[in-house]
């Protein structure tokens, strides 16, 4: 029999999203990774950027270990930063930086989940008083959800680029089929909704 392992389980889908988000980017250009290509200016290295946050906020500053206590935070972390800061680069943040950045939030994250038991109590900073306390259960939940929510659209993203699809390089997860197939595809849904909604 298998022994139940939680945080183990827990760990793993939060590294599968996190492995598919960052292969979103390879092979890509410069441009193509910070083309906004939806209306609200959704990103590549945007969403890379803005989950490396999502990390250092509720794995660091909620359990009292903050990423950035010993040099000052990075300029979009900040409380007074623009809106929407962490939802872009700038000129000046390379590829390297914000997926460097990245990989040492998980680390980091990943050291507070190994080291507090699930029940552990944290407080995160900028929710309401009143709810401000959560356990780490929780917080990976939600880490786990708002992650694979952006892997999502980083999908929809990398396809409208390049056509690249699914959740890793070597697994299939879709059917199989060429272009012609899939335009057939997708001609037949767009007859469906014509018939239906036209």
């Amino acid at each position: 029999m298998i022994e139940p392992n939680p945080k183990a389980d827990l760990l793993r889908y939060l590294q599968e999203a996190r492995d598919a988000l960052v292969w979103k980017l390879d092979g890509l250009s410069e441009y193509d990774i910070r083309r906004p290509l939806t209306p609200t200016g959704t990103n590549l290295l945007g969403l890379v950027k803005h989950v490396a946050s999502v990390e250092l906020g509720y794995f660091g500053d909620t359990f009292g270990r903050p990423f950035f206590d010993e040099q000052p935070p990075t300029w979009w972390y900040t409380q007074d930063a623009e809106p929407n800061a962490d939802m872009w680069a700038t000129p000046d943040e390379s590829r390297e930086d914000i997926v460097g950045l990245y990989r040492l939030a998980w680390e980091h994250s990943d050291s507070t989940i190994a080291m507090l038991p699930l029940d552990a109590v944290g407080r995160v900073p900028w929710w309401p008083e009143e709810r401000r306390e959560a356990t780490l259960h929780h917080i990976l939940v939600r880490v786990i959800s708002d992650t694979q929510r952006h892997a999502g659209h980083a999908d929809i993203v990398r396809e409208l680029i390049d056509g690249s699809v699914g959740c890793s390089q070597d697994k299939g997860d879709l059917p199989p089929g060429d272009q012609e197939w899939w335009a057939s595809y997708r001609s037949r849904l767009e007859r469906v909704a014509r018939e239906v909604g036209g």
